[in-house]
């Protein structure tokens, strides 16, 4: 399951790029540099948040710790860099939020490892590319084809998913395991939408 966490999200990178025909940006060496400095941090720092038992506290905790934010920051930073132009060429932040998810993905799976939980190492993974590739989405969509329809469809969204994977976090941890599935499975269709939008853009 280590292996898992740490090599999921290069290969879900890679896999976009056969499936979109994506090739190397000008953002893709400072989302590995950017990604490795933050994650070495987080590994001295300890998480934020004190986990808690299975109320609130252990949502937050997934929300600001495990899976959300880790995946926000990238793409947060990505859109301030794109507003103020400092990257040339089409703007992709799926790219720049899984390359920089790389070196966040060895680094916890470094430090989940003697956990040998399988939440922690194969389901959180998951909800990080699901984020990942939905947020980006949601945010390239707007800024392509930006119409009072694709706002109205995309804002929400954008506001939903980060809470949805804490979400399927939280469930998955509270053993509602069912609930659990079907919260990842929703995160993982704007995905499939991607996908889609993607291979017949090329």
């Amino acid at each position: 399951m280590s292996f898992f966490c740490l090599l999921w999200v290069p290969l879900f990178y890679f896999l976009r790029r056969i499936i979109a025909g994506a090739g190397a940006s000008s953002g893709s060496i400072w989302a590995l540099l950017l990604g490795s400095v933050v994650a070495i941090t987080q590994f001295f720092l300890g998480y934020f948040v004190s986990p808690g038992g299975f109320e609130l506290s252990r949502w937050i905790f997934g929300f600001v710790d495990i899976v959300t934010v880790p995946v926000l920051v990238p793409l947060l930073i990505y859109l301030i860099i794109f507003i103020l132009k400092g990257f040339s060429g089409e703007a992709d932040f799926a790219r720049f939020a899984l390359l920089w998810l790389i070196p966040w993905g060895a680094m916890r799976a470094l430090t989940w490892s003697a956990l040998n939980d399988p939440i922690l190492l194969v389901v959180v993974p998951l909800l990080w590319t699901a984020l990942a590739v939905g947020v980006s989405f949601f945010i390239n969509w707007m800024i392509t084809k930006f119409k009072w329809y694709s706002a109205l469809v995309s804002i929400p969204c954008i506001l939903v998913l980060p809470v949805l994977a804490a979400s399927a976090y939280w469930a998955f941890f509270s053993q509602q395991t069912l609930m659990g599935f079907a919260m990842l499975l929703i995160a993982y269709i704007p995905v499939i939408i991607s996908f889609i939008f993607e291979r017949h853009k090329n």
